[in-house]
């Protein structure tokens, strides 16, 4: 339940003798406010306003103000008193004063709602279902653009004392409501009553009771009632509600779909949601779903939909094996050829790793570039902590610390998480290398722990491919390891696939068109140039065109399609060169350099901008930041540097955290 009531202002202090005086006044009026009567009073005054004396109108309305002005000079103020409830407006040089007394409308008008009480000088009678309410037309006219209307363009209700209310939304009870709501600006607004409370406001033109109201259920929006709102908003004109539900339903999506409310959508809300770039979830998987219980819900109505909402999902997105689980099982694409080609050609064109038909879902969320753990010179140790860097506001924010300190860890974003994995951490009898995961949830600021991988891995690459995590080679002690598995987090498992053709450690892992990169690194004698590619359906490695410069710890991204790999170590110096990889061409070319060489850099890419955060230089660990930017192949320095300078860090891009 939601009280809506007025918020009424101390007196003003307003003095015109000096341009310096008023501007600083009118200043602490602005910080201040006015009460909602201020707004009712600049309402009057266009209907009826007499100079000098403020607002006025009929006989009537001029005694009912001699009345109050009788009451005030009743009460006999001094004028200490009387200074204290007003405040010097105007002065002029003869000693005279313009006060304002800003108490006043609301003082005025608790009696004007006590004579409306008393039935004393009221002049309209609104009958509703039989029922007799006592109000005056001025101060309806004033809240409502209905009665304005009727009262002030020539209609024969404007000289009648008796209005009858025909409109079947209205009620005895809503309409008492609303009326007191014109003499006292405060009305209560619950689940049972607001949805009758707006109808009626829209019809009576009371925009301030229909924002009051649409603010109230746009505060109760939930997954179960969003889609309910959604079309109630839409029937009655509500658009700032309309606006509002229709995001909740994409920013909620997945949420939305479990209730009974979702399979009540028509065909062409339905469309209009399938195919927004910003419906935000973790997995296309998620949409293609939620379409067959759609159109399961009513297949004889909506079957002949189906095609239609397909080619609307981005097919591209799913999985290979996804795919072709929904053609063996799904039984509605079975009764549609053309629905079961469409599924066929997006399965071929996958498995040849051909460029996506599709363009991915944009977030619906600002993404925030999350950097993990790292090597802190000054503890001479391995960091436990979590901070994100928000591109937009340009800020830095620490985070709920993962449970276990890491350096030399892969992290990765898969459906919503950053994972976390491998690494190493210093102890009492020297480094210990890591097969543990945890993953961290942006929406609850905390941490899980996942299964282990099979074996310990420092200086892991890792990358996502069909919604699985790869780790590829690292280190357990002083062994550079071949070999690499996947993780699947449906199962909460780990499974090993094909070992590289190279032992690597401290390689980078990039992921173009469902082909999987292991970039450059270290094989325990020296910096490697080599770069393999793994191909899922085939499960083996594949030799491409090697780096133009080895590299180990080298940051490597996708961006535009092409793989960049940043700085890095090649066995004598830190790099400042980059170069990038077009898997068209299978060619690598050099793009301008850093402005600071590092290596054991993080990378991300943000609005086709790469990021290079922190590493090493040689000399020192780096807090720094640079951006490059493909459009005009520069490299700028960020102005926020990171929270404290490392290298060795895991980064990851993902949505920002919900955190107060």
């Amino acid at each position: 339940m939601l009280r809506m009531a007025s918020n009424y202002q101390p007196l003003q202090v307003w003095s015109t003798t000096s341009s310096q005086t008023q501007s600083r006044q009118q200043q602490q009026h602005q910080q201040q406010g006015f009460s909602p009567f201020d707004h009712f009073w600049s309402t009057l005054n266009p209907i009826h306003q007499v100079p000098k004396y403020g607002p006025m109108g009929s006989k009537e309305w001029e005694e009912v103000l001699q009345m109050e002005t009788e009451r005030a000079s009743q009460r006999h103020f001094p004028l200490s008193a009387y200074m204290m409830r007003s405040q010097v407006a105007e002065s002029s040089q003869d000693g005279s004063m313009r006060f304002k007394i800003s108490k006043y409308p609301e003082e005025a008008f608790t009696s004007i709602n006590q004579f409306r009480q008393d039935d004393a000088l009221c002049d309209i009678t609104l009958i509703i279902k039989g029922e007799r309410i006592r109000a005056h037309k001025l101060i309806l006219a004033a809240c409502s653009n209905y009665f304005r209307g009727m009262f002030m363009n020539g209609m024969r209700e404007a000289n009648s004392d008796e209005v009858e209310l025909l409109e079947p939304s209205l009620t005895p009870e809503i309409l008492r409501i609303l009326v007191d709501f014109a003499y006292t600006y405060e009305i209560l607004v619950t689940q049972m009553n607001v949805q009758s409370l707006l109808v009626s406001a829209i019809f009576l033109e009371m925009q301030r009771v229909v924002e009051v109201c649409s603010l109230f259920m746009e505060q109760q929006l939930d997954p179960s009632n969003c889609i309910g709102f959604y079309y109630f908003a839409s029937m009655h004109g509500c658009l700032d509600l309309e606006i509002k539900a229709k995001k909740y339903i994409q920013e909620h999506f997945c949420e939305v779909i479990k209730y009974d409310e979702f399979v009540t959508l028509d065909a062409r809300e339905m469309v209009q949601i399938v195919q927004q770039d910003e419906l935000n979830v973790r997995c296309e998987s998620e949409v293609f779903q939620a379409v067959v219980r759609w159109v399961e819900h009513d297949t004889e109505n909506r079957l002949s939909q189906l095609e239609d909402l397909l080619e609307r999902v981005r097919l591209s997105s799913l999985a290979p094996c996804f795919i072709e689980d929904q053609l063996e099982r799904c039984y509605i694409i079975k009764k549609l050829p053309g629905c079961i080609q469409l599924l066929l050609d997006r399965l071929r064109r996958l498995k040849q790793h051909q460029h996506c038909l599709e363009k991915p879902r944009k977030p619906c969320k600002p993404l925030v570039i999350y950097v993990v753990g790292g090597f802190y010179r000054k503890l001479m140790d391995s960091l436990k902590r979590l901070e994100c860097y928000n591109p937009c506001s340009k800020e830095w924010t620490r985070l709920s610390d993962p449970p276990t300190p890491r350096c030399g860890a892969g992290v990765t974003s898969l459906q919503g998480s950053v994972f976390v994995l491998g690494g190493s951490v210093k102890m009492r009898n020297g480094n210990v290398d890591l097969a543990s995961m945890e993953m961290y949830d942006p929406q609850e600021n905390m941490w899980h722990t996942k299964s282990p991988m099979a074996v310990p891995r420092n200086r892991v690459g890792v990358g996502v491919l069909d919604n699985m995590i790869y780790a590829i080679g690292g280190s357990t002690g002083g062994e550079q390891h071949r070999s690499t598995e996947r993780y699947n987090p449906s199962t909460d498992s780990w499974e090993p696939i094909a070992p590289m053709n190279t032992v690597r450690t401290s390689a980078g892992v990039a992921v173009v068109n469902r082909l999987l990169y292991a970039v450059g690194g270290f094989d325990g004698k020296i910096r490697l140039q080599s770069v393999e590619c793994y191909h899922p359906e085939e499960n083996f490695w594949q030799e491409v065109e090697p780096l133009q410069t080895p590299r180990s710890g080298a940051g490597v991204a996708v961006m535009d399609g092409y793989i960049y790999a940043v700085g890095g170590y090649d066995g004598q110096n830190q790099l400042m060169s980059v170069e990038r990889y077009d898997p068209r061409k299978n060619s690598w070319e050099y793009v301008s350099p850093l402005n600071k060489a590092r290596s054991g850099i993080g990378v991300a890419v943000i609005n086709n901008k790469l990021f290079a955060l922190g590493g090493f230089d040689g000399g020192d660990f780096l807090s720094c930041v640079e951006i490059y930017d493909p459009s005009t192949d520069t490299w700028s320095c960020c102005e926020t540097r990171m929270l404290c300078e490392r290298s060795g860090h895991g980064v990851a891009v993902e949505r920002k955290p919900s955190i107060s």
